[in-house]
């Protein structure tokens, strides 16, 4: 399926390819929204789907300057640019890891204009103790030896051992996708992350259907945490993607994919 590049005023570029109901699909930290591919090449048969690259990331590197506030809750407000520009009254978002964080942002800000989102390996809650120090070591990592030697020693552990050892050309091509990366935007992205607040209120609170994506040896979203909070919506839909790190859409591409098939149809059918 043929993908349009399209841009904000601030410079944030996003991807958007199909017809039908609207997804917009938020990628994590190391990443481009090229990693929702394999996802995109099926879904958009059936759906109108939007890929941003963050402010600061790929093609849309120049539009961090342009924030303000570097917050989720910013980062947010750009994803509501975007529906804006688009004319979406409604439309569902998926997001993996930071970006089910920003997910989590937009669904307590804007909630009606979603009717479902996902959480993509992705936690409503805040971090801990130990999380905060190891996000703060790697902040110190990155000032004392650089972007690409941190995400060199970062990226390979985000795949789970059986797939990192029968398919490291794929994690080769995700290093490599991220080394143009700028160590004061993942910087930032881990600040934005240790300020996050708790939000399994939200979880709790929120009226529609949540989707929830986990692997069974993702270190970064660990299995327990991701089971302690899905009982919490009104409405779960749960996929565990056994022997899967925390990329399931690459590490399990056909069963997340079919995962978000099925939340999308439901919603769609409500």
């Amino acid at each position: 399926m043929e993908q349009l590049i399209k841009c904000l005023p601030d410079h944030t570029s996003y991807r958007i390819s199909g017809n039908g109901k609207p997804v917009v699909f938020l990628h994590g930290f190391g990443e481009d929204g090229n990693i929702w591919q394999n996802q995109v090449n099926e879904l958009s048969k059936q759906f109108l789907c939007i890929v941003p690259d963050l402010p600061g990331i790929g093609i849309s590197e120049p539009a961090f300057s342009a924030l303000a506030d570097h917050s989720l809750e910013a980062m947010a407000a750009v994803i509501k640019k975007i529906a804006d520009q688009e004319v979406l009254q409604k439309f569902t978002l998926l997001g993996h890891s930071m970006g089910g964080y920003i997910t989590l942002a937009f669904a307590e800000k804007y909630p009606d204009l979603l009717n479902g989102f996902g959480l993509i390996h992705s936690s409503a809650f805040a971090d801990n103790e130990e999380k905060i120090s190891t996000r703060e070591r790697s902040i110190a990592f990155i000032r004392a030896n650089g972007a690409v030697k941190f995400l060199e020693q970062m990226i390979p552990g985000l795949y789970g051992e059986k797939f990192r050892a029968e398919h490291y050309n794929q994690v080769i091509e995700h290093l490599a996708s991220s080394l143009c990366f700028d160590a004061e935007v993942l910087i930032a992205f881990y600040e934005m992350m240790i300020r996050r607040p708790d939000r399994t209120k939200l979880l709790a609170g929120f009226q529609k259907p949540i989707l929830f994506i986990m692997g069974t040896e993702d270190k970064a979203v660990n299995l327990s945490d991701s089971l302690a909070q899905c009982h919490l919506p009104v409405e779960s839909h749960i996929e565990i993607l056994e022997s899967s790190g925390h990329m399931g859409m690459i590490e399990n591409s056909e069963r997340t994919t079919i995962a978000m098939k099925k939340f999308l149809m439901h919603l769609n059918e409500n």
